[in-house]
């Protein structure tokens, strides 16, 4: 009887052999020779993966899903002002402590599993928190489950990189994570076309409707768990696992005795403004057209189509060029600020439509793909093998915390008006891809 894993390799090559040239099928010279032979089964596992867990992130979205579901039940506003900075920043400030754990372990795609596994368990919680709890014990609720979710996800986060690096080939690594993207995208389309659907035949969507998405993308979490564990990883290199608390201070400085990891931090702090910008477009929407988050449906298909076409255009790009692909995001995201800003200050017609901010959530969701894409490629080919995981851990440690006085001070503008938000967020994301322009040339161009 056939071993589990040569039944995977039988059953990835076809699928391979669609998305890749017979002739590219071996370049593989910066990875082990036991995963080269193997790259087909792991390039085809590692873009479901990524598919399932895009599409689970578009089910339980904090700035449009979560937002809207304690609004919708109840709980106090301020909860929705921290949805995203929990989410964000609680997945990336403990990454540091955490690398040395994963780098001890010769193989790490358990960690991504145990990670994926306790996103899934949040879900549940926030799950049941939807159907029994109201008002301050539901927004707690949630948060708590969220923060639970967002540690589980670092955990996630850091194996994740380091398991691409050693299983998956340089050429092939922007392209998993483009594929992964257009496939939850494309599922999460469907989706807002049912939401939408639902919505026009006034169907009630209560507690049971929250609790229902929230458990199927806990679902989709468990099957990339058990899919993930398929990959065939090689033993890997366990030095560099120092104590971390100890090695705090000599990491930090790293930053700034390596000029192009320093410089990338520096663009993508910038590059923050794109995933703090939605709730401020959606602020703007309601005062100006009266549209609420009952519109779920149609921000999200937006968001979704933005993620169908930008994952594969941005995967690909970024093998050819990951910091160009960086520039561009920062660029768009900027256009999208200033459109919003020009039809303000202009009284413009369309400035009152729905459909026209559905089109912004669309460019700017084109924007933050393109970032996410970017950076990542950037990051794992900027690094070495043995460096890769701390590297990770070390940028998104500082990212974490940039991402919490970004978010305060974004917010702290957001008082004196929506528009002025997105001036500040606007004017970050241009100046972002000016620098991004200028970073080290890692994959290509």
């Amino acid at each position: 009887m056939a071993r589990p894993d040569h039944l995977a390799d039988r059953a990835a090559r076809p699928v391979y052999a669609l998305i890749h040239d017979e002739d590219e099928g071996r370049m593989c010279a910066d990875i082990p020779d036991e995963a080269c032979a193997h790259q087909p089964r792991n390039v085809v596992i590692s873009a479901l993966v990524l598919s399932l867990t895009k599409t689970g992130d578009r089910l339980m979205d904090p700035k449009i899903v979560l937002a809207w579901m304690v609004s919708v039940l109840g709980a106090p506003s301020v909860i929705i002002g921290l949805l995203s900075p929990v989410r964000e920043a609680l997945a990336l400030l403990p990454q540091l402590f955490i690398a040395r754990i994963i780098r001890q372990r010769p193989r790490r795609k358990f960690f991504w599993a145990l990670g994926s596994a306790g996103q899934a368990l949040s879900l549940i919680a926030m799950a049941i928190c939807a159907l029994t709890l109201e008002g301050w014990a539901l927004g707690g609720g949630v948060l708590a489950a969220l923060a639970c979710f967002a540690l589980s996800r670092g955990v996630s986060s850091v194996a994740y990189k380091d398991v691409l690096g050693k299983t998956v080939s340089k050429a092939r690594r922007g392209a998993v994570a483009g594929y992964g993207a257009s496939l939850g995208g494309i599922a999460a389309s469907a989706l807002g076309v049912w939401l939408m659907v639902m919505e026009a035949g006034g169907n009630d969507q209560g507690p049971a409707f929250f609790a229902g998405l929230l458990l199927a993308a806990a679902g989709l979490w468990l099957l990339a768990a058990a899919l993930y564990l398929l990959l065939a990883e090689a033993s890997g290199s366990t030095d560099g696992g120092v104590n971390a608390i100890e090695a705090v201070r000599a990491q930090l400085a790293l930053v700034w005795k390596e000029a192009p990891l320093r410089d990338f931090l520096i663009v993508r702090a910038l590059l923050i403004s794109t995933a703090l910008a939605t709730p401020f477009y959606v602020a703007i929407a309601q005062d100006r057209s009266g549209t609420d988050l009952a519109g779920l449906g149609g921000f999200l298909l937006a968001g979704a189509l933005a993620s169908a076409l930008g994952g594969w255009v941005w995967g690909r790009a970024s093998d050819a060029s990951s910091r160009l692909v960086m520039a561009a995001a920062g660029v768009l995201a900027a256009l999208a600020a200033a459109g919003v800003l020009a039809s303000q200050l202009l009284d413009a017609p369309w400035a009152a439509s729905p459909a026209f901010y559905a089109g912004i959530v669309f460019v700017l969701s084109l924007a933050h793909e393109g970032v996410r894409l970017g950076r990542s490629t950037y990051l794992v080919d900027l690094a070495s093998e043995k460096m890769r995981a701390h590297y990770t851990a070390v940028s998104n440690t500082v990212i974490g915390a940039l991402l919490l006085l970004m978010g305060a001070v974004s917010g702290a503008v957001f008082s004196f008006g929506a528009e002025y938000a997105l001036a500040f967020l606007g004017t970050c994301s241009l100046a972002a891809a000016g620098m991004a322009v200028r970073l080290k040339p890692v994959s290509g161009a």
